[in-house]
């Protein structure tokens, strides 16, 4: 493994030497430098609409580190009686990416909705959040609107 020094820092990071003998730079994970994964569950406008708003970015590890499993489930399958629920909407507006386990925990809620008869929307969706969905071509299964408030007029 070739050792590369960050310029203007006395940092070593793995490399990989070029054609000419520089050295370029191996791949190093990304931080997130932002505040924690949230979910927020709150009642739409109109009757039998639930908003689940998420903050933060949507991965494994802030995911599971900010709540529990059970936590999570609990969060998206809500209180008893809810399946009287006619709309689901997912506030992502600020979740600036997600990996696929914030997609498999979409997914799933959505199969859940699908069995109970509820819609489920997705508002306010990055642009890197829509590459995710449409590079797994779920993107077909989940209507996408820019804001909550249109959602609740759908």
């Amino acid at each position: 493994m070739w050792i590369y020094r960050l310029a203007g820092t006395n940092r070593e990071h793995p490399g990989i030497p070029d054609r000419k003998g520089a050295t370029i730079p191996m791949a190093v994970a990304q931080v997130w430098k932002s505040s924690k994964f949230t979910i927020e569950r709150n009642q739409g406008k109109a009757p039998g609409t639930v908003i689940f708003r998420l903050s933060g970015p949507f991965t494994a590890r802030d995911m599971h580190g900010a709540l529990s499993p059970n936590e999570l489930r609990n969060t998206f399958e809500g209180e008893a009686g809810s399946d009287r629920h006619a709309l689901h909407i997912l506030d992502l507006a600020d979740v600036p990416y997600m990996d696929s386990a914030g997609l498999g925990l979409i997914v799933s809620h959505y199969v859940r909705c699908q069995g109970r008869g509820v819609r489920l929307i997705l508002a306010g969706v990055s642009p890197r959040v829509v590459q995710l969905l449409e590079m797994t071509t779920v993107d077909k299964f989940f209507p996408r609107v820019a804001t909550v408030e249109d959602a609740e007029r759908l």
